[in-house]
């Protein structure tokens, strides 16, 4: 399948992430977004993230440039007709994506792949929204998408070996190492990573330790580049809360149930360091 154009839904963190990578790679990407004012900010992110490339000398300005010229940005998912490969971006959660992929089902042209960078929903349930569920497939980047190398591909119960075959060479052309799964809530990653998570924030909350404690025991004790409690900063607290809940409501195991002080925070709108407060401050950032 010769693949040169690339619609990307979405224009979060992880959206804006898989779009620069596609356009680095060399690929015509179209970035998809509602809001004219979310695709204005998402450009200006791309922008500044390939700026600080320059910077550090890991890319020349004219290869800056050539990639910005790549991404065209669109308010209708109909401008996905002319895309040759879909990766599907938006919020992690079902009533949301299920509409985006029945909506590119009817959209996109026979054949085109449609996948997904959730990290906890069900790939074939998604797949069975659409009339074309070989071609449905997880394609789950890892925060934040430029820099790091893992893509996990899952494959739903019915995603055909030439679908995988094609993520993985993708994959392969975005300078990413493309790992295998199969579908289950959470896949690895987030099966592995949400309870970690989880469990540091009942530490804090049942006064066990404090923030700065907790992460540095798991940083220098256990050599993890940063500890649990900035990276559900980074990550997102909202986000780390729906993966959360997602393999609770999947697995029905009251091992994953979300502490209630992660539960509280979102409550309050600390959402971590995009909102500027999560379990550090950062209003002065």
């Amino acid at each position: 399948m010769d693949i040169s154009t690339i619609g990307v839904v979405g224009t979060g963190q992880m959206g804006c992430g898989i779009a620069h990578v596609f356009a680095m790679a060399g690929f015509q990407v179209i970035l998809q977004d509602l809001s004219h004012d979310s695709l204005g900010k998402a450009v200006a992110a791309i922008e500044h993230s390939l700026l600080r490339a320059v910077e550090k000398g890991k890319l020349s300005n004219p290869e800056m440039l050539a990639a910005l010229a790549r991404i065209r940005t669109s308010n209708s998912l109909g401008d996905f007709k002319d895309a040759d490969f879909v990766v599907e971006a938006g919020p992690e959660h079902w009533e949301t994506k299920k509409q985006f992929f029945e909506t590119l089902d009817l959209l996109c042209r026979p054949g085109t792949i449609l996948a997904t960078s959730t990290g906890a929903i069900s790939i074939t349930r998604l797949a069975s929204q659409t009339k074309r569920p070989d071609c449905v497939i997880g394609m789950h980047f890892l925060h934040p998408v430029p820099v790091m190398p893992l893509v996990e591909i899952v494959r739903g119960l019915a995603t055909s070996d030439a679908t995988c075959a094609t993520v993985s060479s993708l994959s392969e052309r975005l300078d990413k190492t493309p790992v295998p799964c199969n579908d289950s809530p959470g896949f690895i990653s987030n099966r592995l990573l949400m309870p970690m998570i989880n469990e540091a924030i009942f530490a804090l909350q049942e006064g066990v330790a404090e923030v700065p404690a907790i992460d540095t025991i798991m940083r220098l004790g256990m050599n993890h580049p940063m500890g649990p409690l900035a990276l559900a900063d980074l990550l997102g607290l909202d986000v780390c809360l729906a993966s959360l809940q997602m393999l609770h409501e999947g697995f029905g195991d009251p091992k994953y149930r979300p502490c209630p002080l992660l539960c509280r925070y979102v409550a309050a709108g600390w959402l971590g360091k995009k909102a500027g407060r999560g379990f550090y401050d950062y209003s002065g950032v």
